[in-house]
């Protein structure tokens, strides 16, 4: 990976902590010892829209822009969402999707639907996923919250990081009293692939 920049986007839905996964991936880069550049777009990020971040880290990083068909690791914490950024992933890149199912505003109000078969598009469109219910194993660990960082504990394994730089990138990134679970919740993660 000597001159390589390794590309990882996430994707989701206002209010998902996609902006606190984004600090923690890239702190992680740091830890590791690595130039990173980010990138967020919040849209309507407020009103339950889409939220894309993007972090590129490598030895030296010249623009936080991840192109289509390059991000090693694509970390989706809404279902739909992935599908609709399929797109950034490199062929043999990794997926990482939350079965969350969000309903956006025009399907609440009638003007569209939600697909009745998003898993099974998922399925054709990833050739390597790892689609887990983050939000049920948050809750288990007895903070929903965290559903977040049960994502990137599973992301981790499609990336090159050392687990200790996953861990001091949490512990850095988040209020002290939800260290322990947030730590909690990215081993949950890791463990579930």
């Amino acid at each position: 990976m000597e001159n390589k920049t390794i590309s990882v986007v996430l994707v989701g839905v206002g209010g998902q902590g996609i902006l606190l996964g984004s600090e923690i991936v890239a702190r992680a880069a740091m830890h590791a010892g690595f130039d990173v550049k980010t990138n967020e777009v919040h849209g309507m990020a407020q009103r339950g829209g889409s939220v894309v971040a993007q972090i590129r880290y490598g030895k030296q990083v010249h623009s936080p822009l991840v192109s289509p068909g390059t991000a090693r690791v694509l970390g989706s914490f809404e279902q739909i969402e992935a599908i609709r950024f399929a797109h950034y992933l490199a062929d043999d890149g990794l997926a990482v999707v939350s079965s969350q199912m969000i309903v956006p505003v025009t399907v609440s109000m009638g003007a569209s639907q939600y697909p009745k078969d998003t898993e099974d598009r998922l399925r054709t469109t990833f050739s390597k996923l790892i689609y887990m219910d983050a939000s049920k194993i948050a809750l288990g660990l007895g903070n929903i919250k965290t559903a977040n960082v049960v994502i990137l504990g599973a992301m981790s394994r499609g990336l090159d990081l050392p687990v200790e730089s996953w861990r001091e990138a949490i512990a850095s990134s988040v209020a002290e009293k939800f260290r322990d679970i947030n730590l909690k919740a990215f081993e949950a993660g890791r463990a579930s692939t």
